[in-house]
């Protein structure tokens, strides 16, 4: 008995010990972020609700059904509308049952996804690489393009001539797992020796954010900054990232291989631009969707080294 209440007191001072990290790191608008994943203040409440969605997508899996989800960037009508018809379409394309699943938070997702409850998940290049490692994990189709993150601080700026130099000073980014910001914090070994990421959404406020002095250096996606500063009149590249390959999605190993291929091909069919067009439009993403292969994704999963639950 008092080795039982010995671990019981531990799980909790456990709990309570994260919650007060939490709040901390959390605090006040525009709260620096770590390496870590986003880890929501109201404890319980994000706990319930993944209990929830968890039995939700247990009995899915029990009934034969294949759950699609995708990370929560948008709220639970957004996320129906315009991942909802991509679940049918699919459903038709199988012959069998194919739902989407939206998670309220990240937490919820994150979990989720490393318990392997989704089979069939449309997301980044970071997320796909290590499903692939470690889910068992096969791409099939991705968007045209790639991703080519970009960190920049204002043009008369002297103080910073490279990334190194931006230790310990704010950058606008999006939160981690962002992938660009995550690119960023990879190149700093030491996490006690690295930019203070000021959790900024939307590029435009990212940039904005440079601009305006709140930051003093911005991590955006090359397209972005092209858009913003074609001209290279305001701001000063200090570090240029490796091109990845886009937003993809990806069939776990609930989903047999002749399954696969009928995603695959379903995906890959002009007949699927009115069931992706929702999504398409989010991503201002004139073109289909491509072919995508393990080699391109496989090596992008150590990008999440130093997130939480992805180790």
């Amino acid at each position: 008995m008092l080795k039982k209440f010995l671990h019981t007191t531990t799980f909790l001072a456990l709990i309570s010990s994260t919650a007060l990290w939490t709040a901390a790191a959390q605090a006040g608008p525009g709260g620096a972020i770590q390496k870590t994943s986003y880890v929501p203040t109201t404890q319980t409440a994000s706990t319930n609700a993944a209990l929830t969605d968890t039995a939700q997508l247990t009995s899915s899996a029990n009934s034969g059904t294949l759950v699609f989800s995708a990370p929560p960037r948008e709220s639970a009508a957004e996320g129906n509308a315009t991942y909802g018809p991509i679940a049918e379409y699919l459903s038709q394309a199988l012959g069998k049952p194919v739902v989407y699943k939206h998670s309220d938070n990240w937490l919820t997702y994150q979990t989720e996804m490393q318990k392997g409850s989704y089979d069939i998940v449309f997301d980044g290049p970071h997320f796909t690489g290590w499903r692939i490692n470690r889910m068992q994990h096969t791409p099939l189709a991705k968007f045209p393009g790639e991703y080519l993150f970009v960190v920049v601080v204002k043009k008369d700026d002297a103080r910073v001539v490279e990334l190194k130099q931006l230790v310990g000073r704010p950058v606008c980014g999006m939160a981690s797992p962002n992938l660009g910001t995550l690119t960023m914090l990879n190149q700093f070994d030491n996490p006690a020796r690295q930019p203070i990421v000021m959790n900024t959404n939307g590029w435009d406020n990212i940039y904005k954010g440079l601009i305006s002095g709140r930051c003093a250096g911005a991590v955006l996606p090359l397209s972005n900054l092209q858009k913003y500063d074609k001209a290279g009149s305001y701001t000063r590249v200090v570090y240029r990232g490796t091109a990845m390959p886009n937003q993809a999605f990806s069939a776990g190993p609930r989903v047999s291989p002749q399954d696969q291929i009928k995603i695959k091909q379903a995906l890959l069919s002009r007949q699927a631009d009115s069931a992706t067009a929702q999504l398409r439009q989010v991503y201002v993403m004139d073109q289909a969707l491509v072919p995508a292969t393990k080699e391109e994704y496989a090596a992008l999963g150590g990008i999440l080294k130093d997130v939480w639950g992805y180790q």
